[in-house]
């Protein structure tokens, strides 16, 4: 008879000190028959346990060219979902807390994507003009979704790239759902800021003519992602008064006017190699998530080289950071005593539209 899996409730209270203990203990007994990824943005007293780190596509990859039955993904939903749609069938992804999600990638959901298709059809072909495109940082249905209509996703580091293939199919691109990443990217190519409106989708034609529809060259879905909104040209100010000397490198999911004040931009991987490769004694304010700048100035330190978070304001990633000792330890306690509990498997016709995108952009970046 089927043991029923424990209840977390039982984890609430338990101390960090004997989670961490725990945490070592279950992993021993899992062996290499479980992987544990952690991405960039974790917190600490997780992160520790990691046998590999990186950002989100990165850590998927690894864990589907790895042995392990289990693929424990110490991130948020969307990246789990990427780990199950590449891994191999017999592979099983896990989140250990299926409250970690994204609200950013919540920003754009498959019904309001299909409903602004529709409104585009109104004054446009979508599907003879427009390349759909979204970030990895959304939901498999997107990601389907974009597989379904000849489309493609990107990561932070290949947008440009993925840019230029898309515009290769169809004249114009709808980006979702990070609106700073496309504009970015988009300036970027040499596109002007006027031919990339923002589609807000809680209004007719997303608010738009359909003048600026049919000049669009990229049509920006309004998202974002709350943490990266916390930084503003005016701490890049205050920075370089106090240190002219300082670099400044930003994420692209920062709004425009940052980016365009920075000394970089690049993604979280680009981020951590600029600063590494950054001359001894060098200065640096960092527009990214707390967990990396505090991790990446530590490392960094004995070089003489200072890391600086970019806001005064102090600000995670509030839905990862609800991974904790207490979860992890719940999970993988759980495995190794034949239970698999939160596991994230993605509808195998929806995993085939979006392996489909995912595997369009690996092919072209």
């Amino acid at each position: 008879m089927q043991v029923a899996p424990i209840s977390f409730d039982r984890y609430n209270d338990l101390a960090d000190a004997e989670a961490q203990q725990r945490i070592s203990a279950a992993r021993a007994r899992l062996g290499k028959r479980a992987v544990l990824l952690c991405h960039h943005y974790q917190r600490a007293d997780v992160y520790r346990h990691a046998d590999i780190t990186g950002d989100s596509l990165k850590l998927s990859r690894l864990a589907a060219q790895s042995s392990a039955e289990f693929i424990v993904f110490c991130g948020v939903h969307f990246m789990a979902e990427v780990a199950d749609i590449l891994s191999r069938p017999e592979q099983i992804a896990i989140l250990p807390d299926l409250a970690a999600g994204c609200s950013m990638a919540d920003m754009a959901n498959r019904a309001k994507v299909e409903r602004c298709w529709r409104e585009l059809a109104a004054v446009i072909t979508p599907d003879e003009q427009v390349t759909p495109v979204t970030y990895i940082n959304s939901a498999a249905d997107l990601k389907a979704f974009c597989g379904e209509h000849g489309g493609i996703v990107c990561t932070s580091s290949n947008a440009t790239k993925i840019l230029e293939w898309s515009f290769a199919q169809r004249q114009k691109v709808l980006f979702f759902p990070d609106q700073h990443l496309g504009r970015w990217s988009g300036h970027q190519m040499g596109i002007p800021l006027e031919q990339m409106p923002v589609w807000n989708p809680d209004l007719e034609l997303g608010g738009l003519s359909p003048e600026q529809i049919r000049d669009a060259k990229i049509i920006l879905w309004n998202g974002y992602c709350s943490v990266h909104q916390m930084f503003q040209p005016a701490h890049i100010l205050r920075f370089r008064n106090e240190h002219p000397d300082g670099l400044v490198i930003s994420h692209p999911e920062c709004s425009f006017e940052v980016c365009r004040q920075s000394d970089y931009v690049g993604s979280t991987e680009t981020i951590l190699k600029t600063v590494k490769d950054g001359a001894p004694g060098s200065r640096w304010l960092v527009g990214t998530e707390l967990n990396l700048v505090e991790r990446l100035a530590e490392e960094v330190r004995s070089e003489g080289k200072t890391v600086q978070f970019m806001s005064p304001t102090v600000c995670m990633c509030s839905t990862m950071q609800r991974i904790d000792p207490q979860h992890l330890a719940w999970c993988l306690e759980s495995l190794a005593d034949g239970q698999v509990v939160n596991r994230i498997s993605v509808p195998a016709h929806e995993a085939a539209a979006a392996k489909l995108s995912l595997e369009r952009m690996l092919a072209v970046s």
